[in-house]
């Protein structure tokens, strides 16, 4: 693997990486993971009841994604413009997607995975009576913008040959 990592100083200590000197540009992420279940979300969800998983779960990822810097040492704190978690039935159980924007000097990656894992974290808890053997799968980053590096993205692994894509949802 060439190169160095950025988050450790010549004298070999952990350090927050100076990005006071980069211009601020558009930068946007979107991840991906599924909770591994039997169930779907139209079972788990009551009928007439505030209180949805999925809902929650939605709410917790758009929070997570807002204190990311709290939970990962040397992330910086960043004024997020959007935060869109999804979350949907699919063939392995429930998929559930976040997408960050912000127009910042470093970027939205650690966000957009944060979103994602607390919003599965969320629908596992609310799971755990139902499907004791449900779990987290697939944590990825599929895709970025922005920033020196421009775009990234990586192929989704087609295992239920979905049409499912690696696509940042379009900007309004």
């Amino acid at each position: 693997m060439e190169g160095k990592f950025t988050h450790v100083d010549a004298a070999g200590r952990l350090r927050m990486v100076d990005v006071s000197a980069k211009r601020p540009t558009r930068r946007r992420a979107l991840a991906r993971c599924v909770v591994v279940t039997e169930r779907s979300l139209v079972e788990i969800t009551p009928r007439r009841d505030q209180l949805n998983p999925a809902h929650a779960a939605r709410v917790a990822g758009v929070g997570a994604a807002k204190r990311t810097s709290e939970l990962i040492p040397l992330c910086h704190s960043i004024n997020l413009n959007d935060v869109d978690v999804t979350i949907g039935d699919v063939t392995e159980g429930i998929e559930v997607t976040a997408s960050v924007t912000a127009t910042q000097r470093t970027g939205v990656e650690m966000e957009a995975l944060t979103a994602c894992a607390v919003a599965a974290l969320s629908l596992l808890y609310s799971l755990r009576a139902l499907d004791p053997e449900a779990r987290i799968d697939d944590l990825v980053l599929l895709r970025k913008e922005g920033g020196k590096s421009g775009e990234w993205g990586r192929l989704v692994d087609e295992r239920d040959n979905s049409s499912r894509r690696n696509d940042l949802p379009p900007v309004e």
